[in-house]
């Protein structure tokens, strides 16, 4: 088994390089990446963790690709979510509305045939559905949100949040007044189609510059989906929260007898065998550290719950059904920002929220009691 700690880059969890730091003892929330299934999974599961009291709680909710899409219209609409009922209204059913909308293909089109790039297309449906021109500063100061990109110049994490946009090996713009649909485009650009995303800054943007870097790193910066990075979302949480819980959202590995054997096909195929040998690296990694000893300085506590996992395995004789068979095949809807059915969304949702109340009751009973659960949309079971 590795090292069960994901590796330290930077102590305090926002890439300034200075060295380990023992986490505080505050509640964290990670949402992976996984396109549109991705995104109403961790709806349903924000649902959960907002009836428990627990996303109240957060004070850092980080996020990769298709969870950002979730997190930055949580992060938006935070002031006004003040009971269940309006998250629904202002989180849940705009991401419906989006779920709802094909944005993949036409933005890979218009890049190819329009002008402007496929980044800028797909930031501007973004922006028309759910952000509009809100900014980075348009985030709440607590918790912090942080939106996860990966820089393909350095390969290292870009982080966004309403503090700083950064680079710990390039440097920092503070206060950044970046478009949030720019952020969340830069952190779900999925490579190849989709990638890189140009993030249009410059050297005068920086406020602070780390010593020997060449100036060309500081405009024009390409950036690719968070995932390619960190597809948890769980670094900068890992190193800031004593708590985690962590959404996965990421589909399995399927095989393939037969694979593309075209340039398009076959690429597609790597990255996700590259991905999925990384997250389950990174998974085995945070359930290790679950599993140690309060003592150990490594010890999280919390839980993790995985689209392709068994909720009925955990034991909890109240669990709501969640047949295998039912789940596997929602954990295997293609990664995609492509037009879904409502029927389809439902049962997402319906199974984000039973993953995480499962999981959350069997591993983290100390943060109950706990409200009864119910699932989002009972006509429409996972």
């Amino acid at each position: 088994m590795a090292d069960p700690a994901p590796p330290v880059r930077d102590g305090d969890g926002d890439g300034n390089g200075d060295g380990a730091r023992a986490p505080d003892d505050a509640i964290g929330i990670a949402l992976s990446g996984g396109g549109y299934r991705a995104m109403l999974f961790h709806a349903g599961a924000i649902v959960r963790l907002y009836e428990t009291g627990l996303l109240g709680r957060a004070a850092r909710i980080s996020s990769v690709s298709g969870g950002s899409i979730t997190s930055a219209k949580l992060a938006l609409e935070w002031p006004r979510v003040t009971s269940r009922d309006a998250l629904f209204g202002h989180v849940v059913e705009p991401i419906r509305r989006m779920a709802g909308t094909g944005i993949d293909v036409s933005a890979v089109l218009g890049g190819v045939f329009l002008p402007g790039s496929v980044g800028d297309r797909v930031a501007a449906a973004y922006a028309r559905h759910l952000f509009g021109d809100a900014t980075l500063q348009d985030l709440p100061v607590a918790p912090v949100f942080v939106i996860n990109a990966t820089n393909v110049e350095t390969g290292s994490l870009w982080r966004f949040s309403r503090a700083r946009a950064r680079d710990w090996q390039v440097g920092e713009i503070a206060a950044p007044r970046l478009r949030l649909a720019d952020a969340v485009t830069a952190s779900s650009a999925f490579p190849p189609v989709l990638s890189p995303f140009v993030l249009k800054v410059g050297p005068a943007d920086f406020t602070t510059v780390e010593a020997g870097v060449d100036a060309s790193f500081l405009r024009d910066i390409a950036l690719t989906d968070g995932g390619v990075y960190d597809n948890l979302g769980l670094e900068t949480v890992f190193k800031r929260c004593r708590t985690l819980f962590v959404s996965n959202g990421g589909a399995a590995l399927a095989r393939d007898g037969s694979p593309a054997s075209d340039w398009l096909g076959h690429t597609r195929r790597i990255i996700d065998i590259i991905d999925n040998q990384v997250g389950d690296v990174r998974t085995r990694q945070l359930i290790e550290t679950l599993k140690l000893d309060d003592a150990n300085p490594l010890h999280r506590r919390g839980a993790y719950w995985g689209i392709g996992g068994d909720a009925g395995s955990l034991g909890l004789p109240d669990s709501l059904p969640a047949p295998l068979a039912r789940t596997r095949e929602l954990a295997a809807t293609p990664t995609r920002l492509s037009a879904m059915p409502a029927a389809l969304q439902e049962r997402l949702m319906n199974w984000g929220y039973v993953a995480c109340d499962a999981a959350v009751r069997r591993w983290y009973p100390a943060g109950g009691p706990y409200r009864a659960p119910a699932l989002p949309y009972p006509a429409n079971p996972i």
